[in-house]
């Protein structure tokens, strides 16, 4: 069985993918759910870390904060960005296997910033 990490899904990540996750027995909570939209990048990166998820999500700002933290030898979970404009090409299930194939690495988060790449 996969080794699944609890995650922070910003209000950026399309719902489908929630529903998704948690439906095969993933531990995600949404940012929406506890913050105001429009709260800050920085407020929400550290309640994910405080909370120790790793950050999903489509939003530059926070995939800067998490830039920032790894410069700054910040130690977090873990990030997991992927650009909006890949919805476009890519259906929800493409973007939960990749996070499935994630939690099946022996150390997904030796590098604390994971970039999901474009579909093919």
């Amino acid at each position: 069985m996969a080794s699944r990490f609890p995650l922070f899904a910003d209000n950026h990540v399309q719902q489908a993918i929630v529903d998704g996750l948690i439906q095969r027995g993933w531990d995600v909570v949404r940012a929406i759910d506890l913050f105001p939209e429009g709260t800050g990048d920085d407020v929400l990166f550290e309640h994910a870390v405080k909370d120790r998820r790793v950050m999903v999500t489509n939003d530059g700002g926070i995939r800067n904060t998490g830039r920032r933290w790894h410069d700054e030898g910040r130690a977090f979970p873990g990030l997991v960005y992927w650009p909006q404009k890949y919805y476009r090409n890519a259906r929800p299930g493409y973007f939960i296997g990749v996070i499935e194939a994630m939690a099946e690495e022996e150390n997904p988060f030796v590098n604390p910033i994971r970039f999901i790449t474009r579909p093919k």
